[in-house]
């Protein structure tokens, strides 16, 4: 059977990321429990993933936190069972605990809403769900620092999305696989931007893509 705390190796694992609390550990203890009770009604994760929830999901999602650790204001598109997005929430929680910080989560499927709604309301993490079509957050999109989407869309489109934000300082932080230079090279001719590559600590397979001051291509 397998448990739902983690092992030394996999708390290390984390705290070589970004340091974790004791109070944030016990949230995503909770976050696994809830997971694993739901997917069996509604398809959150991919099934072979369930086992290496602390590596896979909150492993993967806490680098992007560490990637801009003093942002208070985030958006993630797509939050579907809560990867990053819940794991950035408990994140600026534990780093901002007065409420300061905001995360909103944008999912268009009603069951995700109502799990991420369960994990938040569970874990007490202060958190925004929008069930809503991306199309239609523009707004929550302005409002917010920093915008991530994991396993979303090409990178193409996540930019029709969210390009003509990514301005005065706002950049976006996207989990991308193995074909992710040829989702930058199908930009090309489309769209201007300022790119950073950074490597996956978890999947050496995949980056996280930081991309800032975007700009539609003319012509």
């Amino acid at each position: 059977m397998i448990s739902i705390e983690p092992e030394r190796d996999q708390i290390e694992l984390l705290n070589t990321i970004y340091p974790v609390s004791r109070e944030t550990i016990d949230r995503f203890i909770t976050f696994n429990e809830l997971l694993r009770n739901w997917q069996s009604k509604t398809n959150l994760v991919s099934n072979n993933t369930l086992d290496a929830f602390w590596e896979r999901h909150v492993a993967d999602s806490l680098q992007v936190f560490a990637l801009a650790p003093s942002t208070r204001n985030w958006i993630d598109l797509g939050s579907g069972g809560g990867f990053p997005g819940l794991i950035i929430a408990m994140m600026v929680n534990q780093i901002f605990p007065n409420e300061s910080g905001h995360v909103a989560l944008v999912e268009s499927i009603g069951k995700k809403c109502a799990f991420l709604r369960r994990v938040a309301i569970e874990t007490g993490t202060p958190v925004t769900i929008l069930r809503q079509r991306i199309e239609s957050v523009s707004e929550q999109i302005s409002k917010a620092e920093v915008i991530t989407a994991r396993a979303l869309a090409p990178v193409s489109k996540l930019l029709d999305f969210v390009g003509p934000q990514l301005i005065s300082g706002k950049r976006a932080l996207f989990h991308k696989g193995r074909e992710y230079r040829q989702e930058l090279e199908d930009c090309r001719g489309k769209w201007r931007f300022d790119l950073v590559v950074h490597p996956s600590r978890i999947d050496e397979d995949s980056v996280i893509l930081e991309i800032s001051s975007a700009e539609r291509e003319s012509g």
